[in-house]
């Protein structure tokens, strides 16, 4: 059994690749259709929350599950797997290292991914946040960043601060969204040609991100699994996508083996590139079984006693 304050102390010692490269297993895996199991998410809806769960088996690594609850209207709760599969997109489209970048949200989803993103990325010089309201969330965000990363500027706006969001956008390498948002955010326009987004925010249909437009920029959009954002990724379903115009990061994992590193892989990118993520199972398991063995050869967490009925 491991405590956030466990599982913190484990990962900050690991070094990015070591990270991310569970994460490029078990896409492989997911898009070679091999040895696992993954079930659709399951959602139970309550008065004030949203039960979501993922129950996931990998042959060789193990079976996890994943429960989240999520507040009604609320960001989507962090769990550790939900940036590394991010970090390892913007490595591998990005046709060079990211100094700026630009958040929308300020909840834990943004504090995690925007902290491994800096870990991975000593190039980032400046990061964005933009929040619907610069209230007390963001600025404890803020405080808690600038602690940990005091050589990164780091800035919170306004979501209706359009002047000065614009420009951030438009001077942006990377964008996420992790919002629960039914409107997109920004612009097409605002997006620079070059910029590579990380669309993280959205679960089911109703919840829309970015406009058509800007889907329609990256002229194939990359996603964790094609048949989960069929049916969940809002974005991809207002702008009537059909499975041919995705590819999975996993079908990209082999091209980046082959060339040993960051390349040009062979996707049609149009003037963006988009990874859109709803999470899957397997990255659970993946995650789940990396940290519980660093934490088994640290002599880190409590041991639980096995029994037999």
């Amino acid at each position: 059994v491991l405590s956030a304050q466990d599982v913190n102390t484990i990962t900050a010692a690991l070094p990015s690749a070591e990270l991310e490269a569970p994460m490029a297993s078990v896409f492989r895996r997911l898009s070679s259709g091999s040895h696992y199991a993954s079930p659709q998410r399951t959602s139970i809806a309550m008065t004030h929350h949203t039960a979501l769960f993922m129950p996931s088996r990998v042959e060789d690594i193990g079976t996890a599950i994943n429960v989240v609850s999520v507040p009604t209207s609320a960001d989507v709760p962090a769990t550790l797997r939900h940036p590394i599969g991010p970090v390892f997109a913007t490595r591998l489209l990005l046709s060079e290292p990211p100094s700026s970048l630009v958040a929308f949200g300020a909840g834990k989803q943004i504090e995690a991914h925007l902290y491994l993103h800096i870990h991975a990325f000593p190039s980032l010089k400046r990061c964005t946040i933009v929040s619907g309201s610069t209230n007390a969330r963001l600025e404890n965000l803020l405080s808690v960043l600038r602690q940990s990363h005091p050589l990164v500027s780091l800035e919170g706006l306004s979501l209706d601060d359009t002047t000065n969001v614009r420009s951030a956008v438009g001077r942006a390498n990377v964008i996420f969204t992790a919002t629960s948002s039914t409107q997109p955010l920004s612009p097409s326009e605002w997006v620079s040609p070059g910029t590579h987004l990380n669309l993280v925010g959205s679960f089911k249909p109703s919840v829309v991100e970015v406009d058509c437009g800007l889907i329609s920029r990256s002229e194939t959009i990359v996603v964790d699994s094609i048949e989960a954002c069929a049916i969940e990724a809002g974005e991809l379903i207002a702008a009537s996508l059909s499975a041919g115009d995705m590819i999975e990061i996993g079908q990209l994992v082999e091209e980046w083996d082959c060339q040993d590193g960051p390349g040009e892989v062979q996707m049609r990118k149009g003037d963006v590139t988009v990874f859109k993520s709803v999470g899957i199972g397997l990255q659970d398991v993946a995650i789940a079984r990396h940290v519980v063995s660093k934490a088994e050869n640290l002599g880190i967490g409590t041991a639980v006693v096995d029994f037999h009925a």
